[in-house]
């Protein structure tokens, strides 16, 4: 029985704290090199489809992937040197190419989301494809976070 009301407050294991510490670590690192992916994806998104006269505007799926391709070796580099340094593969050419097979996955995801908009939707509009930008690049960072954190980069190296 605890002795005091707010013993139950308290972690009771030392390691815990650190452990959610090294999480938001993590996840803040992510949400850096994310941040950074997001402008390159996005401000050539917009270059390709959304501004007047953009050489892929009549196809904006497209330009979503292809700027989403790019982002994809941006984010690969910050996340393998940065974000989970402790836990890449010895084997780098393995590792991108597990990085480009879950990006794959996310890109579809991004991509679908900017269809589904421009297509079934009618959001042809540089707000309608900036909104569904938007609400891709979130459901594709999701997806891609959890399988960077289970499937690619597993590997803890020594200093870790």
């Amino acid at each position: 029985m605890p002795s005091s009301p707010n013993q139950n407050l308290q972690p009771n294991q030392p390691g815990r704290l650190a452990s959610w510490w090294s999480l938001a670590v993590e996840l803040a690192k992510f949400g850096t090199v994310g941040a950074v992916a997001f402008v390159v994806n996005w401000g050539l998104f917009n270059l390709l489809a959304v501004v007047p006269g953009g050489p892929l505007a009549p196809h904006p799926t497209r330009a979503r992937i292809i700027a989403s391709c790019l982002a994809t070796v941006v984010a690969w580099l910050g996340n393998r040197y940065w974000t989970f340094r402790n836990q890449r593969s010895d084997q780098p050419a393995k590792e991108l190419v597990g990085f480009g097979l879950v990006n794959l996955g996310g890109i579809a995801i991004e991509a679908s989301v900017t269809w589904l908009a421009a297509w079934w939707l009618g959001f042809r509009t540089p707000l309608g494809l900036n909104l569904a930008f938007l609400v891709g690049t979130v459901l594709g960072s999701i997806f891609r976070y959890l399988m960077y954190k289970f499937t690619i980069f597993t590997k803890p190296t020594a200093a870790a």
